[in-house]
């Protein structure tokens, strides 16, 4: 790992005042949209804050039907904004006869996607078909679940294929059950791997963790701020009603454009120290997790409702001490391997239980 953080060449991003910033559409649909989507982000002072316009060519489908790109047609309209306004143009591979395409219409940046990072296979493919492309800039999405070594072992591939210029994309993971995120942040593992690739810039993508507008910067500024990340993709449409394919999370050119000139303008002046930086980072671990547990009690709550039911079925009594008996035995256990107190856990059992047979109680009644 530290001949990988060594010849890490950050230069794309390092030249760069500002964070990095990727922004477009999340499909390509239309030669219209696509100019209509870069004019919007690149007038005047846009290519200020602006460093990459991106589409997604190819998208994967969970099922069968629905868009999935373009395909090849969109390519030879981002070459045209490339040609237009000199800007790095950006998309979405997830195999060699993509990345083939790529290098033929001349793309600068090629992202791989939270699905395809978790299939090594994919990712070696990619790296393979890659060799001799020094100038690319590669960034790899975190994989769907919260799998760090999968993260890393996909920037080693690239690595060993000769790829220097490698970059990271939050986009967050899939959990248990969010109740705010599309995909939670899960912020803890990006701690992780800066830690272990200190050197490799991150972009945070707020518009997959969020699935909405509504966070999106909100997200972007605690990126930013208490995360150290590098840059923002933020998926962006002219006319987001009109979108063939998540229009709920995409903002105007617009609206994007007048967020980062107030994010620049107020960064200037509100200058936080590492411990301010580290305080608010680990209050926001904090608070995630809280979320997690709230949503596991909701959960935990709507399965005793269903077991008053079913008791009531078999005509059984609520309280079933030996169950209770065997439950705080193993949650005691499990505890002192993960040095939870003892005392601490009977405590959170208890009201569970007693909360238990209260919804229960009600059920049956």
């Amino acid at each position: 790992m530290d001949v990988l953080n060594k010849n890490i060449d950050r230069s794309w991003i390092d030249n760069c005042n500002n964070p990095f910033i990727i922004s477009g559409p999340c499909s390509a649909e239309s030669k219209m949209q696509i100019f209509n989507t870069a004019n919007g982000l690149l007038k005047n002072e846009g290519k200020s804050y602006v460093h990459a316009f991106r589409a997604g060519i190819w998208k994967p489908r969970t099922k069968p039907g629905n868009f999935e790109g373009i395909g090849i047609e969109g390519l030879k309209w981002l070459r045209e904004v490339k040609k237009n306004n000199g800007i790095y143009i950006a998309t979405e591979v997830a195999n060699k006869e993509h990345v083939k395409l790529c290098i033929n219409h001349d793309v600068d940046i090629l992202w791989i996607g939270a699905r395809s990072t978790t299939n090594p296979f994919l990712v070696q493919e990619i790296a393979d078909s890659l060799v001799g492309q020094n100038d690319k800039i590669v960034l790899v999405k975190n994989p769907i679940h919260p799998d760090i070594e999968l993260w890393i072992g996909a920037v080693e591939r690239l690595y060993k294929k000769g790829i220097r210029k490698i970059g990271l994309i939050h986009r967050g993971f899939y959990t248990y059950k969010s109740l705010k995120y599309r995909n939670q942040p899960n912020w803890k593992l990006v701690l992780e791997i800066k830690n272990i690739i200190p050197e490799i810039p991150i972009l945070c993508d707020p518009s997959h963790i969020c699935g909405n507008r509504d966070r999106l910067f909100d997200i972007s500024n605690k990126s930013i701020r208490y995360f150290n990340c590098d840059g923002l993709m933020i998926e962006s449409h002219y006319d987001p009603s009109k979108a063939w394919s998540d229009s709920n999370q995409q903002i105007t050119p617009d609206i994007l454009l007048d967020f980062l000139k107030s994010f620049y303008s107020n960064s200037n002046k509100d200058y936080i120290t590492k411990n301010q930086r580290d305080l608010e980072s680990f209050r926001l671990l904090i608070d995630e997790l809280d979320e997690n547990i709230i949503s596991i009690l909701s959960e935990r709550m709507n399965i005793s409702r269903k077991l008053g039911i079913i008791k009531k079925n078999l005509d059984i009594n609520i309280l079933q001490p030996n169950r209770w008996n065997i439950i705080m035995k193993q949650s005691i256990n499990l505890g002192k391997d993960l040095g939870i107190p003892e005392q601490l856990l009977k405590n959170i059992f208890k009201l569970l239980h007693q909360e238990s047979i209260k919804i229960q109680n009600k059920t049956m009644k």
